[in-house]
């Protein structure tokens, strides 16, 4: 069976925070690391709440984060 996995592409951030408004379990938050184009980049601050739903993929403008399916 396929595994599901959580990612970011901190490259393709721009630190909208959509994703961070929209998650229903907390997971996510503004980082304060600093992609290449100058953005703060949202980082998975309570990865072990994550339920895999894929609404920060859904709602990111960018497509700079998501769930995959390895």
């Amino acid at each position: 069976m396929a595994e599901k996995r959580h990612v970011i592409d901190a490259r393709r951030c721009k630190s909208c925070e959509l994703c961070v408004e929209k998650c229903p379990k907390g997971v996510l938050e503004l980082g304060s690391a600093i992609n290449g184009q100058g953005y703060n980049y949202v980082v998975q601050a309570h990865p072990e709440k994550c339920v895999l739903c894929d609404i920060c993929g859904i709602v990111c403008p960018d497509m700079a984060i998501g769930v995959v399916v390895e």
